[in-house]
């Protein structure tokens, strides 16, 4: 059975168990302070297990995308290196709200399997709960005695708490589960060593490929477990396991969901799979990382240097060091698998075809980006050996090893292999003590305590009410205090309903304040969404919690912001009619003093287009144009009347569309009432943001007016400086430049005279040193001239060791050139030297070994420097 037949085989099964079958949800999350991507299918569905809203339909099943990069079974260094795990993965899953339970979870769970699928039943085994004194939690006989209607009880396995009770984290819905496990060895293996000796021992071939997941507690901030108000049902099956049972091979990476991407990484390296072991691992590594990155750049996440985009990054250079390492690409390749993996996946996930060239674009400009990177390490890593060689050391300090890992993004294991082959060692302990304590620094800045939710009264869903007003009265439903390392202790209130809007979309969340009758006042200072509900955090909480409050949304600050989100709709326009319809947005943010726009385009914006769009959002700011909105369309009807869904986003069954003349998207966001609201739109910056992604920075509103006043003012002060009573002051300022320049050119000329005397000078002055012309001085000649100096004196003279030193006020220089032959015949280097005579001037540097210079702030030293210099010749 094809992998797309065995995934449609799932969806119709359930379909015909009243599920709702729906589509899966971007697997990276926009909205979840505590979650950077789908790690589970259950993700999407947080907010249903924790009643904080009601699903729509109480039975749902999908194919959800998902990403793990660390977590049980899921180190990023171990997927590739065995043949069942991975870091993008689908995760087939029926869900249960508060109607089925385990009996038909079970039922349903093994008709599919040994009646649809027609999987041997001599080949499963199932697991269960087996109980908990510490957390006083019996063992699932419920569970237990469902199965044996189905398997043989010495099929039915005990399974710890580690392995067999499921938690979303350390707080939330949590409940026993049930393993389903497969056996696919051959039957001299069975034979040999009886199969459930081997569920959960990480063997190849015994494998789980289903979690039945009951959930029915609340894990609470103390530990303690609490009983759900409704019991809910969330499984999870494993897609790339399930082809490999259904297509008869021992490894995800055989069936059809892989092949298409190793056959064409073949071709591309031309190098064979199943020849080597570290070579197929390498090819494996490939195969399972496209995956990954294409996804999240599909759904919206590019590569960057921190949060979800540092994630996509570290998988994407994992990839291309295996190559780099093991298959010997040199060049840029990876992104050549992007077509195959379109044709392959694209007609079960659609955003493959749809973004494929940005897509490729990333992918390529990364790999480039990264070779590059890889190139400079191994110059820096060569220095590093040169530099131990020269101090008759055969270890390379485990502290630089961590710099070149850290600052230039250098893998420590191609570290390590680059040493073994030239016969030295990397101090292991060393770098394991610097990663660690990067680490704890990380941990300890990102750490977060959070209390359980204090309930005060129960409201069954909180309602947003900040579309029509920006003030109400409301009470306090529930709250929690949440203390980090950066913000202290912080306070999360949830009301009734409210006028605030919580950061999502882009736009980022409303302030104000809390006030009570009695005049007791708490400042909101940010509002945020998290599993479906809005959150206001506050510094204090209000004395009386139970009281009727006030809730006042600051008024200028979301004119502001709503002025700025309406001018990145008119934007988003402007960008498709000037440069065309390839435009789509690939993220925002709405701020009360800016806008930021990202878009898809493959080249620079030329100075003519930004007038054009600048000119067209006045435009259709002038035209006064009212908002139109429906906030009651359904996500279908909305997109074939013409409204811009936006990929990468999570859009529910009833959206809201907002319409501007011609503009028309599907947002949640706050926006101005007309147009003519906005007063006037300004683009500041336009950049390159990734391959193919460009960023447009711009202001609107009273920014605007701010800005035109502030560069009236400075017009006005440079007409003063230039006393000058021209209405254009450039004329002006242009006579100056041309004068400056003049200068410049004579200054240059008189330095190059002076260079030119004291090169004969220097060159007069050589010391013979140990078979060495030694020439050192101090001038205050300027970089370029000093660094023309030095070559100059160096292609006159054999056997040449000069150093300059320089001064220009406070600072301080020092350049060294050696003779090529004196680098080789008597291993000296002039990067190793400069860094260590930098210490006299208070400063360091760096270079080659022919040529280094370095810079500092104690010009005094200069003198110490060049008698250092001296010493060491």
């Amino acid at each position: 059975m094809k992998s797309q037949q065995i995934r449609q085989t799932f969806l119709d099964f359930y379909k015909s168990k009243q599920h709702e079958i729906v589509a899966s949800a971007p697997m990276v999350i926009k909205n979840d302070p505590t979650l950077m991507f789908v790690n589970a299918g259950m993700n999407p569905f947080k907010e249903y297990f924790l009643g904080i809203s009601e699903s729509k339909h109480n039975r749902i099943a999908d194919s959800q995308k998902c990403l793990r990069v660390s977590g049980k079974h899921n180190d990023l260094e171990e997927v590739g290196v065995d043949t069942y795990h991975h870091t993008m993965f689908e995760m087939l899953g029926n869900w249960s709200f508060g109607d089925y339970f385990k009996k038909e979870a079970i039922a349903w769970a093994w008709e599919l399997l040994t009646e649809v699928y027609k999987i041997d039943k001599d080949c499963l085994y199932v697991t269960i709960f087996e109980g908990d004194a510490s957390e006083n939690l019996d063992r699932d006989t419920e569970a237990y005695d469902y199965w044996k209607e189905f398997i043989a009880e010495d099929r039915i396995l005990n399974g710890n708490k580690k392995d067999n009770f499921w938690e979303m984290g350390d707080q939330g819905p949590c409940g026993p589960c049930s393993e389903i496990h497969v056996d696919i060895r051959t039957p001299e293996e069975k034979a040999a060593v009886d199969g459930a000796s081997l569920v959960n021992a990480d063997h190849p071939q015994v494998v789980e490929i289903w979690n039945l997941v009951f959930m029915q507690y609340n894990r609470m901030a103390n530990g303690s477990l609490k009983n759900l108000p409704a019991q809910h049902v969330d499984t999870g099956m494993g897609f790339e396991r399930l082809a490999m049972v259904m297509q008869g091979v021992r490894s995800n990476y055989d069936t059809d969901v892989f092949t298409p991407l190793i056959r064409e990484i073949e071709t591309i390296t031309g190098h064979a799979y199943g020849k080597t072991e570290q070579e197929d691992i390498a090819i494996r590594v490939i195969a399972d990382h496209v995956r990954a990155v294409s996804f999240s750049i599909a759904d919206g996440q590019l590569p960057s240097n921190n949060g979800a985009g540092y994630v996509i990054r570290r998988i994407l250079r994992r990839a291309i060091r295996y190559g780099f390492t093991y298959l010997n690409k040199k060049e840029p390749f990876i992104y050549m698998l992007v077509n195959t993996l379109s044709k392959q996946m694209g007609d079960a996930f659609p955003e493959l075809k749809s973004q494929k060239n940005l897509i490729l674009n990333v992918i390529k400009e990364e790999e480039q980006s990264f070779l590059r990177a890889l190139d400079s390490g191994l110059v820096l890593l060569d220095s590093m050996i040169v530099n131990a060689k020269s101090q008759s050391q055969n270890i390379i300090d485990g502290n630089k090893a961590f710099e070149l890992y850290d600052t230039y993004g250098f893998p420590i294991d191609l570290t390590a292999l680059i040493l073994r082959e030239k016969g030295m060692e990397l101090d292991e302990a060393g770098f394991d003590k610097a990663m660690a304590a990067q680490k704890e620094r990380s941990r300890a800045a990102s750490e977060t305590t959070t209390s359980d939710w204090t309930e005060i009264r129960s409201d069954d869903t909180q309602e947003f009410i900040g579309y029509d007003k920006l003030e109400a009265n409301v009470r306090i439903s529930k709250y929690r205090k949440v203390t980090t390392k950066k913000d202290g202790d912080l306070y999360q209130l949830v009301f009734n309903m409210t006028p605030f809007y919580g950061e999502s979309g882009g736009q980022t969340g409303d302030k104000g304040y809390l006030e009570s009758a009695s005049g007791d006042t708490i400042y909101i200072i940010d509002t945020k969404k998290e599993n479906g509900q809005t959150v206001h955090l506050t510094k204090n909480l209000p004395k009386d919690l139970e009281s009727n409050f006030t809730a006042q949304v600051d008024k200028n600050q979301r004119h502001r912001t709503s002025s700025n989100h309406t001018a990145t709709h008119l934007l988003h326009q402007a960008l498709r009619k000037v440069l065309g319809d390839h435009v789509e947005q690939k993220g925002s943010m709405v701020r009360s003093a800016s806008l930021r726009f990202d878009f898809s385009h493959f080249s620079k914006v030329t100075a003519e287009q930004l007038q054009e769009v600048e000119n067209f959002v006045n435009a259709r700011i002038r035209e006064q144009l009212p908002l139109e909105e429906n906030r009651s369309n359904t996500y279908e009807a909305a997109v074939e009347d013409g409204a811009m869904a936006l990929f990468g986003e999570k859009y529910g069954d009833v959206v809201r569309t907002i319409k501007f003349g011609e503009s028309y998207e599907l947002c949640g966001g706050t926006h101005v009432a007309n147009t003519a609201d906005v007063w006037h739109f300004k683009i500041m910056s336009e950049g390159a943001v990734a391959a193919g992604i460009r960023r447009i920075e711009a202001i609107s509103s009273d920014a605007v007016k701010d800005f035109f006043a502030e560069q009236s003012r400075h017009f006005d002060e440079i007409k003063t400086i230039l006393k000058s009573n021209t209405k254009n002051p450039a004329d002006a300022i242009a006579q100056l430049q041309d004068e400056n320049a003049s200068l410049k050119k004579e200054i240059e000329q008189l330095l190059k005279a002076k260079a030119g005397n004291l090169k004969g000078d220097l060159i007069a002055s050589a010391q013979q040193i140990n078979g060495v012309n030694f020439i050192a001085t101090q001038t205050d000649l300027d970089a370029k001239s000093v660094k023309e100096l030095a070559f100059e004196i160096e292609r006159e003279m054999e056997n040449l060791f000069l150093i300059i030193g320089a001064s220009d006020g406070e600072k301080a220089t020092l350049t060294i050139i050696i003779s090529k032959n004196l680098v080789e015949e008597k291993d000296l280097n002039a990067g190793t030297m400069v860094r260590e005579l930098g210490k006299h001037i208070q400063g360091g540097g760096g270079g080659q070994a022919h040529f280094a210079t370095a810079g500092g702030k104690n010009p005094e030293g200069i003198a110490a420097a060049l008698d250092a210099a001296k010493e060491m010749v």
